[in-house]
């Protein structure tokens, strides 16, 4: 699980929470038309701009990239294809035929090598699956930018009709509370959403995807390295550009295997 994003969501509610909590009651900043206004018209919104289908992908993918830490670590990477590498001397390409592995992109390049496609359309299929996956995750992406766009936008809505409703009933005392409520209340759950959600979740989904493409980029490279009989030292030698500088002395066993 990816701690952070849950701690960092955790401690940005609290805070906001805690401030309103100062000097009032949850319930003072509770107003449920307002409320209505920026989540009803926020999911319309979005609703015109992406098609349903992506929107709910958006989700189920922000959930299970953003909040689990599924990323493989790239030296950990590079240690695994060493070892298959080193199978593949020993016994040729059939020989990873029993390895297992956690990552899926992976498991597809062991699968298409062993069932004996060429290298170039073992490429071919591998930079087209990394290619969907990207497209996945920029959606996903822009759907969430959306949304902080527009929340903030509707909420400068609800605050427009709060105000007129305010000025049409400066003549009753009683309903200018409501009507203000609605007016202040309307922009600060827009705010809410776009920079506590829908704005970090946007960039936590772009960190992702360039981890996953880094990781399908470095997985292709070790492939044809690896159909092509790479020495597996001299190939690690090569994949370690993929890892970061500080994290390149793990790789020494495997560069003097």
């Amino acid at each position: 699980m990816d701690i952070l994003t849950l701690v960092g969501l955790v401690a940005g509610v609290l805070i906001v929470a805690m401030a309103m909590l100062a000097n009032a009651s949850l319930l003072t900043f509770l107003n449920l038309p307002g409320l209505a206004i920026v989540l009803g018209g926020t999911f319309a919104v979005t609703l015109i701009k992406f098609r349903m289908p992506s929107v709910m992908s958006a989700f189920r993918l922000a959930f299970s990239a953003a909040f689990t830490d599924r990323v493989a670590r790239p030296a950990e990477l590079v240690r695994e294809v060493g070892a298959l590498a080193l199978v593949v001397r020993k016994e040729g390409i059939l020989g990873l035929e029993n390895h297992e592995t956690d990552d899926g992109f992976l498991r597809k390049a062991i699968n298409l090598c062993v069932d004996g496609h060429p290298p170039e359309l073992v490429e071919e299929a591998l930079a087209q699956e990394a290619q969907q996956i990207s497209e996945r995750y920029e959606v996903a992406e822009r759907v969430f930018r959306g949304i902080g766009e527009s929340a903030p936008a509707i909420g400068m809505l609800g605050t427009l009709i709060g105000l007129v409703q305010m000025l049409n009933t400066l003549d009753d005392p009683s309903a200018i509370g409501p009507a203000m409520a609605i007016a202040l209340l309307t922009t600060l759950y827009g705010a809410f959403i776009a920079q506590l959600i829908a704005l970090p979740l946007a960039d936590k989904l772009q960190l992702k995807a360039e981890d996953e493409t880094r990781n399908q980029m470095l997985i292709i490279t070790s492939t044809k390295n690896i159909m092509r009989g790479e020495n597996p030292r001299v190939m690690t030698e090569l994949l370690s550009s993929f890892v970061h500088p500080d994290h390149r002395m793990a790789l020494a066993p495997e560069r003097e295997a």
